[in-house]
């Protein structure tokens, strides 16, 4: 009994340096890949052709899939919006409700999801597969930087998509939204003056700023487990694996701390 409790007291413990360790790489790539990204872009020596190349297929991976989750997502929201709101007669009210709750929590966490599982697994994947062949060893052996040249033009990538992804979503998801409310029997002219008297453009950008903050959460994650790939084709599956679940939860962790520092900041605006 003794043993097995002082074996289950140094797994947790390696368990939690192991974590310390692995959030401290992350920091640190975070930070390099950062400042390299803000460094070259003065300097005038940015790789643009891959960024826009990086940003063409992230587009490419979550663009169809943004809107075959949008459609239903839209159509659920409304649906059960639209009953409440019948039920206690505030029909014309029910396009702004599933307007808000699209624009301000639906398009960031369905984008987020969606980068986090379609682009950041391709990222994982390729960085990992590239670390097993030894690509990444070679890179540094020639006295390059691979977070400048590699993770850099990710990270440029996805805050140029990931505002345009937002923006997509809560297109798609408002024109469901509208389309049921005039298969409920609502009135086109109630939805667009409900809609205008609640929504505003703050909530358009903040839900972009929140899309951007998740990309780049998950091309930090992705990178760092693609580098840290090990073990062959099973590592590369593993890192992408990890990817997956840590940049979906990472999203999630986000979401709730943005909302809770935005109703604290912006009370009158009922908390995005």
């Amino acid at each position: 009994m003794v043993r097995l409790v002082l074996a289950l007291i140094s797994w947790a413990w390696h368990t939690l340096l192991g974590s310390i360790g692995t959030f401290g790489r992350l920091v640190l790539l975070a930070a390099d890949s950062t400042t390299g990204l803000i460094r070259d872009i003065l300097a005038l020596r940015h790789p643009w052709r891959e960024t826009l190349t990086q940003a063409w297929f992230m587009m490419s991976v979550s663009g169809w899939p943004a809107i075959l989750i949008a459609v239903p997502f839209g159509a659920i929201i409304q649906v059960q919006i639209g009953s409440l709101a019948a039920q206690v007669g505030a029909t014309s009210q029910a396009g702004a409700a599933g307007g808000l709750g699209v624009i301000r929590q639906g398009a960031p966490m369905v984008s987020g999801i969606l980068l986090g599982g379609a682009v950041g697994a391709a990222i994982a994947a390729d960085l990992g597969a590239r670390t097993i062949r030894e690509e990444i060893d070679a890179i540094r052996t020639l006295g390059i930087n691979p977070n400048h040249r590699l993770v850099a033009p990710r990270l440029a990538a996805m805050v140029l998509v990931g505002p345009l992804l937002c923006i997509l979503i809560v297109f798609v998801g408002m024109s469901t939204i509208y389309m049921m409310t005039l298969v409920q029997g609502g009135v086109p002219g109630a939805f667009f003056n409900s809609f205008a008297a609640f929504a505003g453009t703050t909530d358009l950008i903040v839900a972009m700023v929140k899309t951007i903050i998740f990309g780049v959460l998950v091309v930090f994650v992705a990178s760092q487990r693609g580098f840290e790939a090990q073990g062959g084709p099973k590592g590369v599956a593993d890192c992408v694996n990890a990817t997956v679940v840590i940049g979906i939860m990472t999203t999630f962790a986000a979401n709730v701390l943005i909302t809770q520092l935005l109703s604290i900041w912006l009370p009158d605006s009922m908390g995005f």
